[in-house]
């Protein structure tokens, strides 16, 4: 999940500050996110799946599949 994120800020050419701002909290709390260092809030989830356009199962890595359910 950890890389998965990463991938997905880098391959859209973001600045961890960027999606940290998206997201309300600091680079630093973001970073270790990136890093596996701290666990993920699931409402943090739910807007990482919003703002990439994917799935929360794809963020968790349970499938290949980006695509979102509705």
């Amino acid at each position: 999940m950890y890389q998965r994120i990463r991938d997905m800020r880098e391959d859209r050419d973001l600045k961890q500050r960027q999606v940290a701002e998206f997201l309300n909290c600091s680079q630093q709390v973001y970073s270790n996110y990136e890093l596996g260092q701290r666990d993920i809030p699931t409402d943090v989830l739910i807007r990482l799946s919003e703002f990439y356009g994917v799935s929360v199962d794809y963020l968790l890595g349970l499938t290949n599949n980006p695509k979102r359910n509705k």
